[in-house]
């Protein structure tokens, strides 16, 4: 049913659209330990979307980042993994979620190590997967399993912002139809990391540092192209959707992709690797790598005021952002085989009633899994009983029937 026909969005869905519609992904159940605020808490939710309402500060975004913590990086705050521990805490935080999928029920873990499990040589920050009770070698591979996306207030300033944001919310939409891409950036950013000692510490082996830059040369390439297919079938779901929500055009400025357009990837591969010898010298002396898809931007315009979106209002970016998850959502659910669980923090505070209307039908169109979280229950009446409503008050969480 095309939202674009009605001219008003009903007050309440249960008389428009059939009830139970049957989500193919979802989180049945969420557990958390020593987790922000957290000491303890276990979430019963079943096949269903979730509202979370209560004061600012009651912990609904901690949830949610617990739910992100499902998926590859640091979570939707991007915060250090030991600044997520309950404070006090004596053990490291973990969440665990029981999570149906299209292949059955699967069970999903992650969680800070302890130091004293860590060797000199790993990072003091570093985090565990576990799928079906079996460690996983990075929690990369929840990829495979899970996709997960989000939308929270700090990112309402995504396309004013510089261009780290805007490439991890990229390298976030690639996932969701290339599975193996968040290895594929992890692996590129490690051979970095390690060049950039050799470089810096001088005298290095010029024979292991051609290794090291062969490596990245095919790591960076992969993550290139997995950006420009990705991109390309996004920017083509965009076109022939219909929304409530405006149309974008997406592109990459980024030197390989670029390249790849024009070029065969071989070609643009070895290309790489020679510019990376080029640059040893100056990369010795300023300490980073000058070139390489870890400078990639995502360039982002409105299509019917053709207006890039860093020139557009607050609102019109906000609702660009939206636009462009939600077509995301859609065509994950055809190439991954089910929707992504979304986590949107606050999104509706700012939208007003008929937008939020709109947004409310296009997620139970796309069928996903939606926890959303707002501090006035009222803005989420239209919802009706396509959600499960939870409360949070004085740090317990009631479901409000």
């Amino acid at each position: 049913m095309s939202i674009l026909a009605h001219s008003n969005v009903p007050q309440n869905f249960d008389s428009a659209l059939p009830l139970g519609k049957a989500l193919v992904l979802y989180v049945d159940r969420v557990m958390l330990n020593n987790f922000r605020s957290y000491e303890s808490m276990e979430l019963n939710v079943g096949a269903s979307s979730v509202v979370l309402t209560g004061a600012n500060g009651a912990g609904k975004t901690n949830l949610l980042e617990a739910l992100s913590f499902l998926s590859p990086g640091r979570g939707l705050r991007q915060a250090r993994l030991s600044d997520v521990n309950k404070l006090g805490a004596k053990s490291p935080w973990a969440v665990a979620g029981r999570v149906m999928t299209p292949e059955g029920m699967r069970q999903l873990g992650s969680g800070l190590v302890p130091r004293h499990e860590l060797s000199s040589e790993t990072s003091p920050d570093r985090r565990i997967g576990r799928l079906d009770g079996e460690n996983l070698s990075s929690p990369a591979a929840f990829d495979e399993i899970l996709q997960v996306a989000w939308l929270t207030p700090q990112m309402d300033r995504l396309f004013v912002e510089g261009a780290s944001g805007r490439r991890r919310f990229l390298d976030r939409l690639v996932a969701a139809y290339h599975p193996t891409h968040t290895r594929e950036v992890n692996a590129y950013e490690k051979v970095m990391r390690e060049r950039g000692r050799l470089l810096s510490e001088g005298n290095a082996d010029p024979v292991w540092v051609a290794t090291l830059e062969g490596r990245m040369a095919e790591h960076g390439v992969a993550v290139a192209a997995a950006r420009l297919d990705a991109i390309q079938k996004l920017g083509q779901a965009i076109m022939e959707s219909q929304s409530a929500f405006p149309r974008a055009t997406l592109s990459l400025g980024g030197e390989l992709e670029e390249d790849l357009l024009i070029r065969p990837a071989v070609d643009v591969e070895g290309d790489f690797c020679e510019r990376l010898i080029q640059t040893r010298q100056s990369d010795a002396r300023s300490g980073r790598t000058s070139i390489g898809p870890h400078k990639t931007d995502l360039l982002v315009r409105h299509v019917d005021k053709n207006m890039p979106a860093e020139l557009c209002s607050t609102g019109e970016q906000k609702a660009l952002l939206i636009g462009i998850t939600l077509a995301s959502a859609r065509l994950s659910a055809t190439q991954f085989g089910a929707p992504p669980l979304l986590l949107l923090d606050e999104i509706v505070a700012h939208l007003d009633e008929k937008r939020r209307g709109f947004l409310f039908e296009e997620l139970y169109d796309i069928g996903s899994q939606v926890w959303l979280t707002g501090t006035d229950k009222s803005l989420f009446e239209q919802m009706g009983k396509r959600a499960k409503f939870f409360h949070f008050e004085d740090g317990k969480v009631e479901e409000d029937k």
